[in-house]
């Protein structure tokens, strides 16, 4: 099974709010809080891989069934060591899969391939409409600083959360609280976006509304829609 265990069916590109959430509907947008991977950077672990192992070892790799990848990266992202990473998928899933991760982990770098297309405008918009933007993400401590250093579209939001750091991991309710206190909003203000359905379960669950993101063009048409005064995209 390639992906993260768990993933809900959910349509992109929606304002979500269900649950706890769902007395946020309608209120006016005063925050953005956004994912890092696949909505601010793209992040590809078959772009590391590929150099040293055929396609279909990396498939295979990337199949939480076969080597717990997936597993294995929830608990680096909650805040377990590189080392202890590589030590955990030995001792559950052999050498072979651990010295891929460790060939993984050594290379990460390649895994940013760049800014997602419309990314850091639609930022510099939010912010000039006046709406605060925020990072909270999923992300292994000993590798963000290798994201800051190459992005600095991670570095032009107000401030972020970063599970590593905190040892708390989305999609559970405490790490969006915890964003919410750090960052000194209100949830009834804040919509959440990520590439991850389950993410926005557990947005909605903290209750602040959410998008599950997969186009910049699309998530600006839905914010102006919600009624944040940024600039549209032009049409023939």
């Amino acid at each position: 099974m390639k992906g993260w265990p768990g993933e809900p069916d959910m349509e992109y590109d929606v304002l979500m709010a269900d649950g706890e959430a769902a007395v946020n509907a309608g209120k006016p947008i005063t925050d953005v809080i956004f994912d890092f991977g696949n909505v601010l950077v793209y992040w590809d672990p078959v772009a590391v891989m590929t150099p040293r192992y055929s396609d279909e070892l990396v498939e295979q790799f990337l199949d939480n069934d076969i080597s717990g990848f997936y597993d294995i990266n929830d608990e680096l992202d909650c805040g377990m060591s590189n080392d202890d990473g590589v030590a955990l998928m030995r001792e559950r899933y052999g050498d072979k899969w651990a010295d891929m991760l460790q060939y993984y982990l050594d290379n990460f770098v390649d895994s940013l391939t760049g800014v997602v297309p419309g990314a850091r405008v639609l930022i510099n918009d939010l912010k000039a409409a006046g709406v605060h933007v925020w990072g909270l993400s999923n992300w292994q401590k000993d590798l963000f600083p290798i994201a800051l250093d190459n992005f600095d579209i991670l570095r032009s939001l107000d401030d972020r959360v970063v599970s590593g750091y905190v040892s708390l991991r989305k999609p559970n309710k405490d790490i969006y609280e915890f964003a919410l206190q750090q960052f000194g909003i209100d949830a009834s203000g804040a919509v959440f976006v990520d590439d991850k359905a389950m993410n926005i379960v557990g947005a909605n669950n903290a209750g602040i509304r959410g998008v599950r993101f997969k186009d910049s063009r699309a998530l600006r048409a839905l914010l102006i829609d919600a009624g944040v005064k940024i600039p549209a995209v032009h049409q023939a």
